[in-house]
């Protein structure tokens, strides 16, 4: 087994997107030097083996990580008539 990989072999093996990869890496999910690393040509490759101790250091430990939900409203917006009537009066 090779303990270095791409981001898309990775993908291809995980079923993570090459993005959501990209992602985690960028804001820091994925430690560096520690699930990835740069090659010394500067690509960023993943250690499976560390990925293998991130997910395994979650799961022990019971951490999740809180997903942002967007809300996203089914009502249609308020007339320009209702809304003036929510709007707080003008300060003179």
């Amino acid at each position: 087994m090779v303990k270095y990989k791409t981001i898309s072999q990775f993908a291809v093996e995980s079923g993570y997107t090459e993005a959501a990869i990209r992602s985690k890496i960028a804001d820091g999910t994925w430690p560096k030097g520690i699930v990835w690393r740069h090659a010394p040509d500067n690509k960023p490759l993943i250690d499976v083996d560390g990925y293998a101790a991130w997910v395994e250091s979650a799961a022990a430990s019971g951490r999740r990580r809180k997903v942002a939900l967007r809300s996203v409203s089914c009502s249609r917006a308020p007339s320009a008539v209702n809304e003036s009537r929510l709007s707080p009066a003008p300060l003179t």
